[in-house]
């Protein structure tokens, strides 16, 4: 094969791999076997063009923040991901209101850093970065996946998303606004309010001492979360006979 065959066919192939949308760092594409001097050529051939330093997209592609957020997460394994608000306003419990620029609120552990070329101006978005020990640095619980239509980037789940926007009250969120959020969060599932109860309990959280239990509408009738399992008669619910919440009990 001749030098411009191959690296016609090293271009073809990148493009094909490469998800319309997102970023690619070029410290990624030099681990795929794309040299700096590869990547000029390309560059100079108009098949993809530089975002920023040290990162590139496919020529003239339309890269929003999601598609920004990509190589952190897939390419550069940065334990950063968006949650707070914006996890819930990607969810649909929260909506953004374009009365200015859009804020993204992404969440790490201490000393994470984002690279020189994610940066909120070239985005057209606000990106506001909390770096936090709120929870354990390698707990995997908590997270969903949010899909566009050529990749998926990793985000909070409701519940934990939540809890990290009342983190940030009041100072970047305000109360206000955190308590119309919170207004859209309320659970409706009879199912779901007599399992955390019931967990909550056997795991002796301290704040289940404080709830009026009878304020909770628990609805009527039983549930059989699994079968052939233990009766609670509290919350009307089956559970598993060998469950750690019975041998704990």
């Amino acid at each position: 094969m001749t030098m411009s065959k191959e690296i016609k066919t090293k271009i073809n192939r990148l493009i094909s791999q490469w998800p319309r949308g997102t970023v690619s760092a070029a410290s990624y594409l030099n681990r795929l076997g794309f040299s700096y001097d590869l990547l000029v050529r390309y560059k100079k051939s108009g098949w993809i063009q530089s975002f920023g330093r040290g990162a590139y997209i496919l020529y003239g592609d339309k890269v929003e923040w999601p598609g920004a957020l990509y190589p952190l997460q897939n390419q550069l394994g940065l334990n950063i991901h968006p949650g707070g608000k914006t996890a819930l306003e990607l969810r649909g419990y929260a909506h953004y209101l374009p009365s200015g620029k859009r804020k993204v609120f992404l969440y790490g552990t201490q000393g994470k850093v984002l690279p020189n070329w994610f940066k909120g101006e070239r985005l057209g978005v606000d990106i506001v970065m909390t770096r936090t020990n709120l929870f354990p640095e390698d707990s995997q619980e908590g997270f969903s996946e949010f899909r566009e239509k050529d990749f998926s980037i990793k985000i909070s789940a409701p519940e934990r998303a939540a809890m990290e926007m009342l983190h940030l009250v009041p100072g970047k969120i305000s109360f206000e606004e955190a308590l119309l959020i919170m207004e859209n969060l309320v659970c409706r599932s009879i199912k779901v309010k007599r399992l955390f109860m019931y967990m909550a309990e056997r795991q002796d959280h301290s704040w289940v001492s404080n709830l009026d239990i009878s304020k909770i509408d628990i609805g009527k009738g039983k549930r059989m979360i699994v079968p052939n399992g233990k009766y609670d008669r509290k919350y009307l619910i089956t559970v598993p006979r060998d469950s750690l919440a019975e041998a704990s009990g």
